[in-house]
């Protein structure tokens, strides 16, 4: 990657890992909520929070998990005055995820005065039945009653998360509550197709045969989905991700990011480096990938003793770096500019992948164009399988 070995970083993710209880289909590191275990858990993030704090002068930050949202105000206040001291806030964006159980006002304030300023709630389904099914502690209406305390918090870019193809969904309750989140007005709507990961409830049921993957009802509701969001004024800019523009005048299927989109996913996706805290969490900073402990007690134990929680790093060559970030690249509507590209990674898309873009094309899941290279709409459908053909 071609990036200033001085140049600060400009994008932080803070992985919180607790939970008020694991969703069934959840394979990201997470864990049931301990008062004491979790004040352990904010003193080594201040640590943490100031080892990296030489490198970093954030653009974006994100909090995700888990459910951030479950901290307390104290806990909060601790880290929020921490990034403070240490010159981390005024971040063009700053997201936290959020349960629509856990959203309050007076944790909405303080958000605010620090500086939040995108919410992304995990709404994922609006059928009650659904949410029991999928373990969801929230009920339809808190997503209703948390919305409206976002919005008299101040909160004028919300996230709202779906998930589709969920067991014993049809496609009448999935039309319900694309109309239902459509009337919420939104800023920002990402939606998922359910992942059936290794170790997870939902898997397990799975290959006990107490459902199956209707891979032809799924496929109807992207498609729903995609239509619903565009009639809604979203312009899809990623697979799953889709937001509002500060201008009505442009077509849905023209190739740009709008306005709302999420800066700090779109850094992700354009190759871009990040420095990665708490359990679990994944950073790219120089060319080098690290990955902390997925242990909340051994990432305290680390910090405790002064040494950054890093299992695991890997210093990636040019040119599988340079795979990856075309793979990650082509889940975006705009797909690569072949400028862009060669400006990101150092390396040409034309003589390294040429082939592959050609082959994507014949089977209709590709435009190859004089100036770059981008998925179609079907090739978004089956981005993964796309993406593949890239890394080396």
């Amino acid at each position: 990657m071609l990036e200033s070995l001085s140049a600060h970083v400009g994008s932080l993710y803070v992985h919180v890992p607790f939970c008020a209880q694991k969703c069934e289909y959840c394979a990201f590191y997470s864990e049931a909520s301990a008062g004491e275990l979790i004040n352990r858990y904010v003193a080594g993030l201040v640590r943490e929070l100031e080892m990296v704090a030489p490198d970093l002068k954030p653009r974006t930050i994100f909090f995700g998990g888990g459910t951030p949202s479950l901290l307390n105000l104290r806990q909060w206040e601790t880290i929020l005055r921490t990034m403070e001291k240490l010159n981390l806030l005024g971040a063009e964006e700053f997201t936290i995820e959020s349960n629509p159980a856990t959203v309050s006002a007076d944790k909405c304030k303080l958000l605010r005065d620090f500086g939040v300023n995108r919410i992304s709630m995990g709404v994922q389904s609006l059928d009650e039945k659904l949410l029991d099914r999928l373990g969801r502690i929230h009920s339809r209406e808190m997503v209703f009653r948390s919305f409206d305390t976002l919005r008299k918090a101040g909160f004028d870019n919300v996230n709202l998360d779906l998930m589709f193809a969920i067991p014993t969904q049809t496609m009448r309750i999935w039309r319900a509550t694309l109309k239902e989140v459509m009337a919420m007005q939104s800023e920002h709507l990402s939606s998922y197709e359910v992942i059936y990961e290794d170790d997870t409830p939902l898997y397990d049921q799975l290959q006990a045969g107490e459902f199956s993957v209707d891979e032809e009802l799924a496929c109807a509701m992207y498609e729903e989905l995609i239509t619903c969001a565009t009639s809604a004024g979203f312009h899809q800019y990623e697979i799953a991700n889709f937001a509002k523009d500060s201008s009505n005048f442009r077509p849905p299927e023209s190739n740009f990011i709008p306005a709302r989109a999420c800066k700090h996913n779109v850094n992700y996706w354009q190759g871009g480096s990040y420095h990665g805290l708490g359990p679990s969490a994944t950073g790219y900073v120089r060319g080098v990938r690290t990955k902390n402990w997925a242990n909340t007690q051994l990432y305290c134990e680390q910090l405790e003793n002064n040494r950054r929680a890093i299992e695991s790093s890997e210093e990636l060559s040019p040119l599988r770096r340079a795979g990856e970030i075309a793979a990650f690249g082509l889940r975006m509507n705009i797909g690569w500019s072949f400028a862009r590209f060669q400006r990101v990674t150092g390396f040409d898309l034309r003589q390294e992948w040429g082939a592959e873009m050609k082959q994507l094309e014949e089977r209709g899941w590709g435009n190859l164009e004089s100036d770059g290279f981008r998925l179609t709409r079907a090739g978004l459908r089956f981005a993964d399988a796309a993406a593949e053909m890239f890394l080396r």
